[in-house]
């Protein structure tokens, strides 16, 4: 559909020119009706449709309509829901109107005929650039004559002008389009009313001539302009014996938009769950992910660029405002731009950092409460390359230019806070993107959502003395994730008796020793926020005097999947989470509101059957008791030894 285009977007208005074009030829008794009043004024109407969208809604059928210049209340009616408010068209007076009459025997001829005048201020340049622009030259006129102030008038038949227009924009479609808008905007052309909430523009009281008319500014969902287009005002009536002064015409506009999409994955950097992803494609990318706090992130932002036709069609603004949750910091300094030819990013056509100054990167400074914002805007050399860039297209031959219909891929990093600000559970981090963009009507526009969720867990363990007479100072826990290979590290912050997980490390002696408070608030507990979802390994390796070790190594698993509940933005099920201790199922407790966010688990030590300890009164004890038995063997050997010696 898309490399017939041009013979779709120029239908309707092209029908109009037609129609003129075709030589009036009657008989002398009815040349009193083909004659023009060259006294009237003219008007142009333009109703301006969605005929895309209505095509999609299969209400239209481009191809089979056919206009006769006259305003249509079936067309109006049907194709009302799909009015494009916002086109501006503009249109300049090229010629006059003039009517060759002729006589061959008895059939008198009449046809139009259209005066380019010569203008020797200017080296008569503003008709011979036209003429060049749609592959003319002054040698092309039907005959030349001579005006009042000896001025050269070059006479030209339409079929001619409209032939070459046609070829034109055929067979060079966007050089075309770029030299005719030039044209109009240097020779100064009248801007017509933008098309209202009906679709509808008109001009009133317009001198009688031929007119050039260039579809000149666009709201943002306009993805094809209408060919330009020449008019006769008047023109004949498509069944050529009458003069139709109010031209009504119905021009065409492709429409669409372009897409976003934001998704994230735990950096590969980090041991972890895509370790081994490449740089060059999105693997592991989602809607949801899961990480420990400290983890760095990787961001991207997906969007194909919309169509871009011709200077009236390019982009004004293409910007990205995306919002942290107050969970999660950017990296800053990281952003890059790719382009490709694909929707899966294999096939680069350009790659742009910030140094390069095609776009800009703002951020706002961090705030506990809110998060904060990163803002991406093209520069006026990024859109230079977007809007004209001859990389991927043959402008020779495609109504296509620029970085048209081209995935644009925004990657970036960010870190999970190790702190309070972090949001722990099935809530999630939200993370958002907005992407505002505009084209030359820079009054209209439009914006795209999406968002994307980062969640990470906790373990709220319970340590006990059977005896309730322990000290805490003397424990110290292990933490070690078996998924993946790592012992965790974290810090205590003592005010909130919280330890918040800052890092990852592969050897014992480098991971955090974990102790449980001592405080009358959070006695004997060991809060650990800022856990991904995998299976955790917790070993005690050390406890207070009398107290025997756990027996065992307590297994917390940690599983997230997608769960019931839907997320109106991106439409991506979000995560719910689950656990259990020792493979048995346990029910997470809350975290600020967060119904599933930490594992509850207690553990006791009993006292143990040690001999007691060396010195002091149990030394003491030992020895007395010890001095008695002897005492006791002595009276008994000399009972004995007495009762021997008696007998």
């Amino acid at each position: 559909m898309k490399k017939n285009i041009f013979t779709r977007i120029g239908a309707l208005a092209m029908t109009a020119v037609m129609a003129f074009s075709m030589a009036v030829g009657v008989s002398a008794a009815n040349e009193a009706n083909a004659t023009i009043d060259t006294s009237k004024p003219t008007s142009l109407t333009l109703f301006k449709y969605d005929l895309t969208s209505a095509e999609d809604a299969g209400v239209w059928d481009t191809e089979s309509y056919v206009s006769t210049g006259i305003q249509d209340a079936e067309v109006n009616t049907t194709l009302s829901p799909y009015a494009v408010e916002g086109v501006e068209f503009s249109y300049v007076r090229l010629a006059s109107l003039d009517i060759l009459k002729e006589n061959e025997g008895t059939v008198h001829h009449i046809m139009p005929l259209y005066g380019f005048t010569e203008d020797p201020s200017t080296n008569s340049a503003g008709t011979v650039d036209f003429l060049a622009a749609i592959g003319l030259t002054t040698n092309d006129a039907y005959k030349v004559g001579t005006a009042s102030n000896s001025n050269r008038i070059w006479y030209f038949k339409s079929d001619t002008l409209i032939n070459a227009l046609s070829n034109s924009l055929r067979t060079n479609a966007t050089s075309t389009k770029d030299t005719l808008e030039s044209y109009m905007a240097r020779i100064g052309g009248t801007a017509m009313p933008e098309t209202d909430a009906n679709g509808k523009s008109q001009v009133k009281n317009l001198e009688q001539g031929l007119y050039l008319v260039i579809e000149t500014r666009v709201p943002e969902n306009v993805t094809s302009t209408t060919a330009p287009f020449l008019v006769s005002l008047p023109m004949t009536t498509i069944d050529g014996n009458e003069w139709n002064y109010d031209v009504v015409i119905y021009p065409k506009n492709d429409t669409g938009s372009p897409n976003l999409e934001k998704t994230v994955r735990e950096a590969k950097a980090d041991t972890g769950k895509n370790e081994g992803k490449t740089d060059d494609i999105t693997d592991g990318y989602a809607h949801t992910a899961t990480g420990s706090d400290g983890d760095v992130m990787d961001y991207q932002i997906i969007s194909t660029l919309p169509t871009i036709t011709s200077s009236a069609t390019a982009l004004t603004t293409y910007t990205f405002e995306d919002v942290l949750s107050k969970g999660i910091q950017y990296n800053k300094g990281d952003v890059k731009i790719e382009f490709f030819k694909d929707a899966e990013c294999t096939d680069k056509v350009a790659t742009w950092t910030e140094s390069d100054g095609k776009f800009k990167v703002e951020y706002t400074d961090y705030d506990p409460a809110s998060g904060s914002k990163m803002t991406i805007s093209m520069t006026e050399a990024g859109f230079q390359e977007i809007n004209t860039a001859t990389t991927v297209y043959d402008t020779a031959s495609s109504l296509l230019r620029g970085y048209s219909n081209l995935t644009l891929r925004i990657t970036y990093a960010c870190t999970v806070n190790s702190d309070a600000a972090t949001v722990y559970g099935d809530s999630g981090n939200l993370n958002e993107v907005k992407l505002t963009w505009k084209r030359t009507n820079t009054e209209y526009y439009d914006t795209l959502n999406d968002d994307c969720h980062v969640y990470t867990y906790g373990v709220d363990l319970t340590k006990q003395f059977s005896d309730d007479a322990g000290n805490f100072d003397h424990v110290k826990f292990l933490f070690h994730n078996t998924t993946d290979g790592y012992y965790v590290q974290a810090e205590r912050n003592d005010a909130e008796g919280i330890y918040y997980v800052t890092g990852h490390t592969d050897k014992e002696s480098e991971a955090t020793q974990f102790s449980p408070m001592s405080d009358d608030v959070n006695k004997g507990k060991v809060i650990v926020k800022g856990l991904e979802d995998d299976t955790y390994v917790i070993t005690e390796i050390e406890t207070d005097d009398g107290y025997k070790l756990l027996k065992e190594d307590i297994t917390v698993e940690i599983t997230s999947a997608p769960g019931s509940e839907v997320c109106p933005i991106c439409e991506t099920a979000l995560l719910t989470v689950s656990a259990k201790v020792n493979g048995s199922d346990v029910q997470m407790n809350e975290d600020n509101s967060s119904v599933h966010a930490i594992v509850p688990l207690t553990v006791t030590n009993t006292r143990g059957y040690d001999l007691p300890k060396t010195g002091g009164n149990g030394t003491k004890l030992f020895y007395i008791f010890g001095g008695v038995a002897m005492v006791a063997a002595l009276g008994a050997v000399a009972l004995a030894f007495r009762k021997r010696s008696h007998a």
